[in-house]
């Protein structure tokens, strides 16, 4: 998993040494007969709407429905919690949380701290994710710093894709591409389903977990950076291995992995409200 090396080591019964989980390819002009077609321009990917945690990276999120006025939310990894891992099958709701995040503009600059008022939703079973809502709207937001929140993608990322990673921890964005889909990926006590695999190219380190993973095509969010294999060894905390539907297991060491996103935004309703029995919301319940 990717905390930072200090966080890991201050928690070392669980953390190990901080994981390794996390540049793009431009695209190409399409030719039909004698017309050449330009491909759609790639979106520019910078730090604005980042954010640094003490331990991990985030983003300031919002989803295809969210409105001006809706409370922001801050996306990072399940493991990320402050109060520490979610055990696998638990679930957190609705939890208070003062934590605070140090907002990045598109320099990598930090020009403000948000804060907190809950967690929204937290887990790593399935998934590795934890949502906070924030005491300030995107309205807010913007008008404060004059940054807009990243939008969360409701479709699944597409195999080949050019990604970045942008660790708001490292001030440090990772460019590849997505390589595939994992049935299962598992680490330890956790299991994940339909992981995103990335290329070589994004060696992420320690403290870029929860870092978000943006479509260079759409400029959004379709994952969550959250962990690699560091030593080659099978399915143990900071090595997590493939499992296949057949069970077969694969150990990839220095490769790396996100966790989707998409299925998340059918989960929040009008206001940024979590509702885990909305139609399509396919997010554990407690």
């Amino acid at each position: 998993m990717n905390k930072p090396l200090l966080a890991a080591l201050a928690t070392l019964v669980i953390t190990g040494a901080g994981a390794a989980p996390a540049v793009a390819a431009p695209t190409t002009a399409a030719q039909a007969h004698a017309t050449t077609r330009t491909a759609p321009a790639i979106q520019a990917v910078d730090f604005a709407g980042t954010v640094s945690l003490s331990n991990c990276s985030g983003s300031v999120i919002r989803f295809p429905g969210s409105a001006d006025s809706d409370p922001a939310l801050v996306l990072t990894n399940g493991h990320c919690l402050e109060t520490g891992f979610p055990a696998p099958g638990e679930v957190v709701v609705d939890q208070a949380s003062s934590r605070s995040f140090g907002l990045l503009n598109s320099a990598g600059t930090r020009v403000g701290t948000l804060r907190a008022s809950k967690v929204a939703y937290s887990t790593m079973t399935d998934t590795d994710v934890t949502i906070y809502q924030l005491t300030r709207s995107y309205a807010q937001i913007k008008s404060s710093y004059g940054i807009s929140a990243l939008t969360m993608s409701d479709t699944h990322p597409v195999a080949g894709s050019a990604i970045k990673v942008v660790s708001g921890y490292w001030k440090r964005i990772y460019s590849c591409n997505v390589d595939g889909f994992v049935y299962r990926l598992k680490e330890g006590d956790w299991t994940w389903k339909d992981s995103v695999r990335y290329t070589s190219a994004c060696n992420t380190i320690g403290g870029t977990s929860g870092s978000p993973v943006v479509d260079v095509a759409t400029g959004k969010v379709v994952a969550v950076n959250n962990t690699g294999n560091e030593d080659g060894e099978s399915c143990t905390v900071n090595n997590p291995c493939e499992v296949e539907e057949s069970g077969n297991v694969t150990v990839r060491q220095g490769i790396n992995y996100a966790e989707e996103t998409y299925q998340i935004a059918a989960c929040f309703g009008a206001g940024n409200k979590l509702n885990l029995s909305a139609s399509g919301c396919t997010l554990p319940k407690p």
